[in-house]
C-alpha cells in the first residue's frame, strides 16, 4: 500500500493543481489512512495568527487532542471573544496574548508574558501573516510583511527557546512555520527581501517572506540540537480562508470548489505538532500533506540558494530583530 501511495503522490506532485488543491489531501489521506490519535494532554502550544483560517483550525484540533493553547493575536476584542468560546469545551486550557508579530516591542512583551506563564512550551506555531495590497511599515520602520512574517517570528523563536528546550529529555520542542507554495516563485535574495513603496506588490512581498521563512526553518534546524528542539516549515496548499477571500478574490473565484478547507490546510501542521514519529525524525524540513518536499521547483531559485545568501539572511534577521538567535 505504501508503494502505491508513493506512486500516486509523485503523480500528484508533477502538476501543481492536483497537489496544492483539495484533491491532494483527499487522495493522499485516503491512501495513507490519516488520522489524529495522539493524546496531547499536558502539552502547551503557542499559536500566532490564531483567530481565523488555518491558525484557528489548528487551535481547535490541538485543543480537541487535550493540549493547552496560548493564542497570540493583535486584536484584543477578537481574541478575547474567541478564547471565551473555546474555553467552553476546554476550560483552563486556553490563554491569550495580545501582540502584533510585526511590532518587535510587542513581540518582546509577548515572549516575557509567555515565559512567565509557562514553564514548558512544547510547540511554537507561526501562523500569523497576511498578504497586504498596500505598502506599510511596522513601528520599527520595517516593511510590514517582512516584519510580521520574518523578523517578528525570528525574534519570538529566539526569546522562547529556553521554554522550548525545557524538559527536552522527553519530547523535543517544536517550532513550525506556515509558509506558502507561493515561495516557489521567488529566489532567496536579502537585498530584495524588503520591498519599497514605489512599485510595491503585495503578492511578491508575501512570496519573498515565505521563501525567507522556509530558509530560516532550515537554518534554525541546523543550529539547534534536535534532541531539544526541531524546526519545520510547511505549506498548506490552496486554502479557502478569510485572508484569501480578502487578498486574492479573483484566484478564489476561479479555483472555487478546488480550494481546501481550513481544516484540510491545517492537517499537516497539526500532524507536525502532535506526532512523535516522522516529525521528530528530522529537522529543518519543508512539508506538504505529511511528506517532506523539495524547496525548489525552478532552477533560478535553486541557483540563488547559496551558503552566502543564507548567511546574509541570518545576519539580516539578527540586525533587524536585535537578537543573536
Amino acid at each position: 500500500m505504501r508503494a502505491a501511495a508513493d506512486v500516486v503522490d509523485r503523480a500528484l506532485e508533477l502538476t501543481v493543481v492536483p497537489s496544492f488543491s483539495r484533491i491532494g489531501p483527499a487522495v493522499r489521506g485516503r491512501l495513507e489512512h490519516w488520522g489524529h490519535a495522539e493524546d496531547l494532554t499536558g502539552r502547551v502550544f503557542v499559536v500566532t495568527g490564531a483567530t481565523s483560517g488555518i491558525g484557528l483550525a489548528a487551535v481547535r484540533a490541538l485543543l480537541a487532542g487535550g493540549a493547552t493553547v496560548d493564542l497570540v493575536a493583535r486584536n484584543a476584542a477578537k481574541v478575547g471573544a474567541l478564547a471565551a468560546d473555546l474555553a467552553d469545551d476546554a476550560p483552563g486550557r486556553v490563554g491569550t496574548v495580545v501582540a502584533d508579530t510585526g511590532d518587535l516591542d510587542a513581540v518582546r512583551a509577548a515572549a516575557a508574558t509567555l515565559s512567565a506563564r509557562r514553564a514548558r512550551i512544547h510547540g511554537l506555531i507561526h501562523c500569523a501573516g497576511a498578504l497586504d495590497a498596500e505598502y506599510a511599515t511596522s513601528p520599527q520602520g520595517i516593511e510590514q510583511t517582512v516584519a510580521s512574517q520574518v523578523v517578528g517570528p525570528f525574534l519570538l523563536t529566539a526569546l522562547l527557546l529556553p521554554r522550548l528546550r525545557a524538559g527536552a529529555s522527553g519530547t523535543p520542542g517544536r517550532v513550525l512555520f506556515v509558509a506558502s507554495g507561493g515561495m516557489y516563485t521567488e529566489p532567496l535574495d536579502v537585498d530584495r527581501l524588503e520591498l519599497r513603496p514605489d512599485g510595491y506588490d503585495g503578492t511578491t512581498a508575501y512570496a519573498r517572506a515565505k521563501r525567507a521563512q522556509v530558509t530560516l526553518a532550515e537554518l534554525w534546524g541546523a543550529r539547534l540540537d534536535p534532541a531539544q528542539v526541531v524546526v519545520h516549515a510547511m505549506h498548506p496548499g490552496w486554502v479557502d480562508t478569510p485572508g484569501v477571500a480578502r487578498s486574492l478574490p479573483t484566484f478564489r473565484r476561479v479555483m472555487g470548489p478546488l480550494l481546501r478547507s481550513p481544516e484540510e490546510g491545517a492537517d499537516t501542521l497539526v500532524w507536525l505538532s502532535a506526532s512523535d514519529g516522522a516529525p521528530l525524525a528530522s529537522t529543518g524540513g519543508f512539508w506538504l500533506d505529511r511528506r517532506r518536499r523539495t524547496t525548489h521547483r525552478l532552477p533560478s531559485t535553486r541557483r540563488a540558494d547559496t551558503a552566502a545568501a543564507r548567511a546574509a539572511l541570518w545576519r539580516w534577521c539578527e540586525a533587524r530583530s536585535g537578537s543573536t538567535g
